[in-house]
């Protein structure tokens, strides 16, 4: 069957990984189950090896959306630098942005689709799985949706908890979740969205943040640049399937939280150390 590719998309896609292929590919198979199919991806990889050049090159064969590959030497840990490098290859107005390890619900593009607004960017969450589960995952369960379905879940053993909600809230019940959850609608960087235009206008990430909290600095930026806040995290919904967090460090910590510190208390929109370099 004929593959039929958006030639103008609407909507761009960045995915964020890092020698991470098995995950990465249940990530494109369930961007390739979306309800709403007008969108490119565009693949922020912070030095993999080629195992994941050859993983997209495969996928590039059997989904039906186009996959742009932005790859640059792994030098550490250099999220924002590719990040950068990715929303600058974004074709389109409108940029969603998740993690390689981040598995979308079918209605997920959509959902922000439906939702982006001018002067707003969109925050959503995460239903975070254990590595049994994740590992599990196959791609007959992303087509039929079972990793979203809470009592398929339940069956390979999720306890039952509040987050639940998460993945059986609905209309009515979703909007008011929605509405009166106590977290921030910040940015994050498994599952947000924004116009590019406000992204460039604060000069994207700072490149000087390592892990932990760059996704809320940019965000710290668009408040300040005017830009509000939309709380979707009950219906923009993705599974994060677990892994090792090996470059979390109390150093690149420390870094960051000093660096989100000064962009509040003084107020900055833009970053010298972003996309474009002072």
């Amino acid at each position: 069957m004929e593959k039929s590719i958006p030639v103008n998309p609407k909507i761009s896609i960045v995915i964020s990984t890092y020698n991470s292929e098995a995950w990465l590919q249940k990530v494109l198979w369930g961007f390739n189950c979306q309800i709403y199919k007008d969108f490119e991806v565009v693949v922020a990889d912070d030095g993999s090896g080629p195992k994941t050049k050859a993983l997209l090159d495969e996928m590039k064969k059997t989904v039906f959306y186009p996959i742009v590959h932005v790859w640059q030497e792994d030098e550490g840990f250099q999220k924002s630098r590719i990040l950068n490098k990715a929303v600058v290859a974004c074709t389109t107005d409108y940029i969603i942005m998740t993690d390689g390890d981040c598995i979308p619900r079918e209605d997920f593009v959509h959902v922000h689709y439906l939702n982006k607004k001018p002067g707003y960017f969109i925050s959503g969450g995460y239903y975070m799985l254990p590595m049994n589960i994740s590992k599990m995952i196959s791609e007959e369960d992303i087509k039929q949706q079972n990793c979203f379905n809470i009592n398929w879940l339940k069956e390979k053993g999720i306890p039952k908890t509040f987050k639940n909600n998460k993945l059986t809230a609905k209309g009515l019940v979703s909007r008011f979740l929605n509405a009166f959850t106590p977290t921030n609608a910040s940015w994050n960087g498994h599952n947000s969205s924004g116009w590019k235009k406000d992204i460039l206008n604060v000069n994207g990430f700072d490149e000087r943040m390592q892990y932990g909290g760059q996704d809320r600095e940019l965000g710290e930026r668009l408040f300040n640049f005017g830009i509000k806040s939309k709380q979707l995290r009950y219906s923009a919904v993705c599974v994060h399937l677990d892994h090792k967090r090996g470059y979390k460090t109390p150093e690149s910590l420390a870094k960051n939280a000093a660096i989100r510190k000064a962009t509040r208390t003084k107020k900055k929109v833009w970053t010298p150390y972003g996309i474009q370099k002072d």
